[in-house]
C-alpha cells in the first residue's frame, strides 16, 4: 500500500472518506481517506480549512498594539502568543534584557499557561479516549461521562485548569487575552494578597498533578502493546533548552535530535531560526510544513512539544518533574520515545514541572517589586521564541522608522507538528482502518492520533497555498457587493 503517490489519474477511482471535523480539539480541520474497491487506504491526509490572514494585517499596525493582537489568534494559548509578541518586541524598545521581575511575572503568567491548557487537553479532550477506549459509544467520550465514571479525576482535572486560570488573571488582569506584557516588561506586579491567594492553592496543585503523572503512566503500562505502537513513527526532535541543557519553556536556545537521540544542531540563537526553518506550501492545506534547510523536506521534518521537550533537555529543574522524566526516558531503553500516546504522559510531566516552578516563583519578592519595565537604544526587528503548550512557538517582527510593523512571520506550535501529525494519521489508516468495514470507533483512531499532539488548528492557518479561497464584500444590509475567488 502505498501513500501520497496517488496521480490525479488514480484517484479518480478511489473512495472519499471524510472526518470532518476532527473533534475535541482547538480549530477546525478534517481528515480526508482515499480507498480502493476492496477498502485499502490509498491516501490519507490531516487538512486544515481555515483561513485567517495574521500574519498579513499584522503590517501596519503600531508595534506596542501587537501583543495584545495576536492573542485572537486563540482562547486557549493567547498567553503564550502574547509572550512570544513581547519577547520579540523588546528589542525594538532597546530591552535586550527585561528587569527581575518582568521575567518573573513573565514566567509565572507562562507557567500558569502551561499548566491551564495541558489540564484542559489531558482530562477535557483526550482521557475520554484513554479512559473508556478508542471505539467506546460516542456518547460517553466526553468530559461528563469522565465526570460520572471517575469524579474526583474530572474533579481535580477542572480545579488544576482552574488554577492556572487564576495565574493567568492575576498576572495579565484577564483569564483570556489579558494585556499583562508590554515591550520591554510588563505592566503590573503582583499584590502580597495575590501572591498569597495563589500560595494557598499552590501545594496542593504540584499534589494533583503528581497524580496524574502517574495516571497517565499507568494508562500507558496498561495498554503498552496499544500505546507503545499506535500511530508511530520516528523523526527529529525540536525545542528550546537552556544554557545549561535544563528545560525552559520560556527562554533559551533552540537544539534539534535526530530520531536516535543523538544531537544534530545545538546552541543555535533564537534570532538565527530562519537560517535553519523552512516553510513548505502544500496545495490541498492552509497549514505549512516546516523542515531544517540542510536536511531538506524529505528528512528535515520534525516534532514538537511535550514528548520532544522532556527528551530533548538534559534535566527538568523542578525535582518531582526530573523523578518522572527519568522514569519515562528509562522506557526508551537508550532512544527517544516516539509513540504519539506517550505524548500525554510527557505531558502531565511538564504539567508537575509547571506547579512546581509557579510554587517556587511565588516565594520570590521581585514579583512585588515596581522594577517593571526597562529601555535602551530602539532596535528595528526583533525574534521571540517560547515553549508554548503545544510546542515551539516563534514569533518575528520588523519595524519601520514610524513604529508600524512592516514584516510579520509566526511559525507555531501545530505547524511544526503538521507533518508529524499527517504521519500519525497514516500509520492509524495502515494498521487500524485498511481493508477493514469502517465504523465511528475506527474512525476515532484516526482522531485519537491527532488529538495526542494536542493541536490547536485555528493558531496553524496562515498559508495561502493554492487552497480555493472566496473573499465576498457586503453592505449593511446584506447585498453582495464585491466578491474575488482565487483557485476554485
Amino acid at each position: 500500500m502505498s501513500f501520497e503517490l496517488e496521480t490525479a489519474a488514480n484517484r479518480e477511482g478511489l473512495r472519499r472518506v471524510a472526518i470532518d471535523p476532527v473533534s475535541r480539539v482547538e480549530g477546525h480541520g478534517k481528515v480526508t481517506l482515499l480507498l480502493d474497491d476492496a477498502g485499502h487506504v490509498k491516501e490519507a491526509r490531516l487538512h486544515i480549512v481555515e483561513f485567517r490572514g495574521f500574519e498579513k494585517f499584522i503590517q501596519g499596525r503600531p508595534y506596542w498594539e501587537v501583543p495584545v493582537m495576536v492573542q485572537r489568534l486563540c482562547g486557549i494559548c493567547p498567553v503564550s502568543h502574547h509572550l512570544a509578541a513581547a519577547k520579540a518586541l523588546d528589542p525594538v524598545v532597546g530591552a535586550l534584557t527585561v528587569t527581575p521581575t518582568a521575567d518573573k511575572i513573565r514566567r509565572l503568567m507562562h507557567y500558569g499557561q502551561i499548566l491551564q491548557s495541558h489540564a484542559l487537553h489531558f482530562f477535557h479532550l483526550a482521557s475520554p479516549d484513554l479512559l473508556f477506549g478508542f471505539d467506546s459509544p460516542v456518547q460517553q467520550r466526553n468530559i461528563v461521562g469522565v465526570a460520572g465514571a471517575w469524579p474526583e479525576v474530572a474533579k481535580k482535572g477542572v480545579l488544576l485548569r482552574k488554577f492556572g486560570q487564576e495565574v493567568i488573571r492575576i498576572t495579565t488582569g484577564k483569564r483570556v487575552h489579558g494585556t499583562g506584557a508590554v515591550p520591554g516588561g510588563v505592566n503590573r506586579s503582583l499584590t502580597l494578597a495575590e501572591r498569597d491567594e495563589l500560595i494557598a492553592e499552590a501545594d496542593r496543585m504540584i499534589e494533583w498533578s503528581h497524580e496524574a503523572v502517574h495516571l497517565a503512566r499507568q494508562l500507558h503500562e496498561a495498554n503498552a502493546a496499544l500505546y507503545d505502537e499506535f500511530g508511530l513513527f520516528r523523526s527529529h526532535l525540536l525545542s528550546l533548552v537552556r544554557a545549561d541543557g535544563a528545560l525552559d519553556l520560556y527562554d533559551g536556545h533552540l537544539r534539534l535530535r535526530d530520531a536516535r537521540g543523538q544531537i544534530v544542531r545545538d546552541a543555535i540563537p533564537c534570532a538565527d531560526y530562519d537560517q535553519h526553518i523552512v516553510e513548505e506550501v502544500k496545495s490541498w492545506s492552509y497549514m505549512k510544513f516546516p523542515f531544517i534547510k540542510e536536511l531538506g523536506p524529505a528528512r528535515g521534518w520534525y516534532k514538537v512539544g511535550p514528548l520532544a521537550r522532556v527528551q530533548n533537555c538534559d534535566f527538568i529543574p523542578s525535582p518531582l518533574a526530573e523523578v518522572e522524566r527519568q522514569d519515562f526516558i528509562a522506557r526508551g531503553e537508550g532512544e527517544p520515545v516516539h509513540a504519539p500516546l506517550a505524548y500525554h504522559w510527557a505531558r502531565m510531566i511538564e504539567m508537575l514541572h509547571a506547579a512546581e516552578i509557579i510554587r517556587e516563583l511565588l516565594d520570590d519578592p521581585d514579583l512585588l517589586s515596581d522594577q517593571r519595565m526597562t529601555s535602551g537604544p530602539r532596535g528595528r526587528e526583533g525574534v521571540g521564541i517560547i515553549e508554548a503548550p503545544r510546542g515551539t512557538l516563534i514569533h518575528h517582527y520588523r519595524v519601520g522608522e514610524d513604529d508600524l510593523v512592516s514584516y510579520c512571520n509566526l511559525i507555531v506550535s501545530t505547524t511544526h507538528n503538521n507533518q508529524a501529525m499527517n504521519e500519525a494519521v497514516r500509520q492509524v489508516a495502515r494498521r487500524y482502518l485498511d481493508g477493514r468495514q469502517l465504523t465511528e470507533g475506527l474512525l476515532n483512531h484516526i482522531e485519537v492520533a491527532i488529538r495526542a499532539f494536542d493541536p490547536c488548528l485555528s493558531c496553524a492557518t496562515h498559508a495561502l497555498g493554492k487552497m480555493p479561497l472566496v473573499v465576498e464584500l457586503q453592505g449593511a444590509d446584506g447585498t453582495l457587493l464585491d466578491s474575488a475567488e482565487r483557485g476554485g
